[in-house]
């Protein structure tokens, strides 16, 4: 697998795949050495992620290498159908998945998606409308949010 660091608005980003897929794009908690020559499996993705921190991009058309259990792979697809610009609560999400007991898997699953922002898991919220869980911390998903809202604050100064 071949894998690249690239730096956007929240940090630092490693992705990771090959010819069969994006396997991983992880939000780092450190800076790292910014990728100069990006491995050709990896540009699409970087490309596309770069129109996204731009506004340009609501959607990403990537061929994804999932890894994980079956269930995991059932919710990270779920989350793939939440559209930009919208949340879904983890217990709407359980039931959309068929099993509304199983909201405690379904967060699991959410907090281990390897694919951050192209498995949309920052969209998922708290059924009050509270932010809750983010492995990449709560002010990452606030700031994803809102560059997806379609509401956007202005400044009064």
């Amino acid at each position: 697998m071949s894998s690249c660091t690239i730096e956007t608005p929240l940090g630092f980003a490693k992705i990771i795949g090959d010819e069969f897929g994006i396997a991983s794009v992880t939000v780092l908690n450190s800076e790292d050495e910014i990728t100069q020559n990006i491995p050709e499996e990896l540009q699409d993705c970087v490309y596309q992620l770069q129109e996204y921190f731009k506004g340009e991009r609501e959607n990403f058309s990537l061929i994804l290498n999932l890894q994980g259990t079956q269930f995991q792979k059932q919710v990270w697809k779920k989350l793939q159908t939440i559209p930009f610009g919208k949340t879904l609560s983890y217990l709407e999400l359980s039931k959309q998945i068929g099993d509304v007991k199983a909201i405690r898997a379904v967060a699991n699953a959410n907090g281990k998606n390897p694919l951050w922002i192209i498995v949309p898991c920052h969209r998922v919220i708290g059924s009050d409308g509270s932010l809750t869980g983010y492995a990449g911390g709560l002010s990452r998903k606030q700031w994803l949010l809102e560059h997806e809202s379609p509401y956007k604050q202005q400044s009064l100064f």
